[in-house]
């Protein structure tokens, strides 16, 4: 990759707005390089109740639940037409979107036995992933674009223990510090 590009998580609790393509398209176009990195949503939620149904225990149903970020990354594909899917962040392009199929990378960083890999839990979710992919391509910026606002100045362990990001986000974002910045944006309410 060229410039570093920036890394954006497209929460989950967003795929039900039926203005998101137009919204994120706009959203997008002040950032000419991103790497998206999409949320659960519905269909990890569909995992999770099968986990407290049927027991499949915690890394079974995390890799079914990484299983659900790759149908959702063709989502994301076909609400941003001119994007397209990629199975590890150092294939992202530069002048445009990519969206990161979570399944092949994380399959990729087990394989490999990386340094400062995800374990596989439900403790990890696309927020700790996205923040791994911003490690991993050796991003600047990582942007969380989630249906809430996180209060400013509050620190990723609080807004861990808040429910507002997963347990293992604020660890992943250190691996990185000082160098990466991460922002969060309610898109609910963003205005153009």
């Amino acid at each position: 990759m060229g410039q570093p590009l920036t890394v954006v998580k497209v929460g989950g609790s967003l795929y039900d707005l039926p203005d998101l393509s137009s919204r994120l398209q706009r959203w997008l176009m002040q950032i000419p390089d991103a790497l998206l990195i999409p949320g659960g949503g519905p269909t990890a939620d569909v995992v999770r109740r099968l986990d407290l149904t049927h027991g499949l225990g915690e890394e079974r149903a995390h890799w079914l639940a990484l299983d659900a970020l790759q149908l959702n990354a063709h989502f994301l594909a076909w609400l941003l037409p001119s994007a397209r899917v990629v199975d590890h962040p150092q294939e992202a392009c530069a002048g445009g979107v990519t969206i990161l199929n979570a399944f092949q990378f994380l399959s990729g960083e087990k394989a490999a036995c990386r340094k400062g890999r995800l374990p596989h839990c439900w403790a990890v979710s696309s927020d700790a992933i996205a923040a791994r992919a911003a490690v991993v391509a050796e991003s600047n910026h990582l942007v969380l674009l989630k249906s809430v606002t996180i209060p400013q100045g509050m620190d990723w362990e609080d807004a861990g223990r808040r429910g507002y990001v997963d347990e293992w986000f604020a660890r992943t974002v250190r691996q990185a510090e000082p160098k990466l910045q991460v922002s969060a944006v309610n898109l609910r309410d963003w205005r153009p």
